[in-house]
């Protein structure tokens, strides 16, 4: 039933001499643009006002940031993240060359840019997973840059500095074929951006993932090895982050944290020893595989260097469905034993959740939503199935003749169930999950049995600074005010509230109340059909 990989994975080596650093003969101007997310589950949106305005995007786009600061040091760059605000036609008219990156679903937003750097008359090159992936997708860009950053981005860089003047005649593709090891990766350049207007900072380790789950591109994209930076590009990355602003939290976008976890016991003691030199200035979060919980060594560490949040992919509660997407290793133990294991650490478990399998019933939904209430995660991606290019589930309904290209449905799968079906089994999950009471409850049991079991500690200037204090009481105020008096659930909100209030448990308040926050309001929307049912598309509405 599952598709292998075999005859598709090619590992792309990486450089043995290591980076060249090319001497530019001509001045460029760069323009680096990073395309609007449309609004989405994991943007967390509806959480920004209660921020007083403060934070404006998700997280900063990683990839683009450390292309930034990969270019000549003698060329100007300037970066937009047009989740913080667009870009405009005087930075079209500044540049020289306008490169852009981001993934499948912002395919629209990207040719939107090339269209409006066109216009303009100046050079467009798109770059990361989404060209990588499908460079069809993109067929009016001048340069197409495929595969992770290595000799293609060498050659491109030199293609710019000696023909930037001009767009070519017609489009060229530039291919890695040697990847630049991640230890010789440079530090993004934070100092292009303002990191307080994200709501939170991240931060990569590692790349690829050794497991093959059937609807993740990541080990074709990036390889079942996981390449690694070192423990002190880390904490060098770590202090220049603090430079640019700090929201408070990290999180670790590697594929899988524990793809190798050798080098993630190695890396733990130096983010322990950062965070004691500097004051525990921040929480760290991570992605990965469920069986982490069987690594108490690891999950000791990840306590004392302040972990309090990981994602794992669960995806579903039902062991058959798990077997026939190749998720085998989400069995190793039992998945509520698992989420206990992580809340005994002060971890609260974020997790996926995907309805439209192939061995979903019509008891599926219920069965997700009692997984929901005995595990008491309160946030959960509750996605519906959308097949990605470049994974065998694609491959799979390819063959079969079950890919639909209509887009206005709400995923590219044509499911066993009747589409309908699937559909409201989806919405019934997220508005169930997602009411007030059902998800405060949850959130309820985690300040009683998991924030508990975070180290304390220290009240230092890192963390109780002016600043800090000033936005925590603003962030407070807003969601008493706006959550606690003017929100249809504010009953609800103070039967959780108001002890904790009274206990100085005023952290957890925040969270809960923003996350929460976010989280009622989008299943609402969900509820409504305002939102589409799988987070990988863009339905047209």
């Amino acid at each position: 039933m599952t598709a292998t990989l075999k005859e598709f994975e090619i590992t792309i080596p990486e450089m043995t001499a290591g980076r060249k650093h090319y001497r530019p003969q001509n001045h460029r101007r760069i323009l680096c643009v990073f395309p609007k997310y449309a609004q989405s589950f994991g943007t967390l949106h509806h959480a920004y006002p209660l921020t007083g305005g403060r934070v404006r995007a998700f997280m900063p786009p990683q990839g683009l940031l450390i292309v930034a600061a990969y270019l000549p040091s003698e060329w100007e760059v300037r970066f937009i993240d047009e989740n913080i605000k667009p870009a405009k036609a005087s930075d079209y008219r500044w540049a020289d060359v306008v490169i852009v990156s981001g993934m499948h679903i912002q395919r629209p937003q990207i040719n939107r840019i090339n269209e409006l750097a066109h216009k303009a008359g100046k050079i467009t090159f798109v770059g990361g997973p989404s060209v990588s992936g499908c460079p069809e997708y993109y067929p009016d860009f001048d340069l197409l840059h495929l595969g992770e950053l290595g000799d293609a981005t060498d050659k491109i860089i030199e293609y710019v500095d000696l023909h930037g003047d001009r767009r070519p005649e017609q489009q060229i593709r530039f291919e890695t074929q040697e990847r630049l090891p991640l230890s010789e990766f440079p530090t993004p350049a934070y100092h292009l951006i303002n990191l307080d207007q994200y709501f939170l900072a991240n931060i990569q380790f590692s790349s690829g993932c050794p497991y093959r789950c059937e609807f993740c591109d990541i080990p074709e994209l990036y390889g079942r090895n996981p390449r690694l930076k070192t423990p002190q590009q880390v904490v060098a990355e770590l202090d220049a982050m603090l430079e640019s602003g700090n929201p408070g939290a990290v999180y670790f976008v590697d594929d899988n944290f524990i793809g190798n976890r050798r080098a993630v016991t190695e890396l733990l003691p130096h983010l322990i020893d950062w965070q004691k030199r500097r004051g525990y200035p921040v929480q760290f979060a991570c992605e990965a595989t469920l069986n982490l919980a069987q690594s108490p060594q690891i999950l000791e560490m990840m306590r004392e260097a302040y972990f309090c949040t990981v994602f794992c992919g669960i995806e579903t509660p039902e062991t058959d469905a798990l077997k026939s997407i190749s998720k085998q290793h989400n069995l190793s133990m039992p998945i509520l034993e698992a989420v206990k294991t992580f809340n005994r650490y002060g971890m609260e478990v974020v997790s996926g959740i995907i309805i439209g399998l192939d061995t979903d019933t019509p008891d599926t939904g219920d069965r997700i939503l009692e997984f929901i209430r005995l595990s008491n995660i309160p946030m959960l991606t509750i996605n519906l199935l959308h097949a990605l290019p470049r994974t065998p589930l694609w491959r799979r309904l390819e063959a079969e003749g079950r890919l639909s290209f209509d887009e206005t449905r709400e995923s590219n799968v044509e499911f066993l169930l009747p589409y309908e079906q699937v559909v409201e089994m989806w919405r019934r999950c997220i508005t169930t999950a997602y009411d007030p009471d059902f998800l405060y409850r949850r959130y309820a049991y985690n300040m009683e049995h998991t924030y508990p079991n975070r180290i304390k500690v220290p009240n230092s200037p890192a963390r109780v600074s002016k600043k800090n204090i000033r936005k925590g009481l603003t962030m407070l105020g807003n969601i008493l005010l706006r959550v606690g008096v003017f929100s249809r659930y504010r009953k609800t909100f103070w039967e959780l509230a108001g002890p904790k209030l009274k206990a100085g448990k005023i952290e957890g308040i925040i969270h809960v109340g923003m996350v929460g926050h976010h989280l009622i309001q989008f299943a609402r929307e969900c509820g409504r059909g305002d939102e589409s049912a799988s987070f990988y598309a863009q339905k047209l509405r």
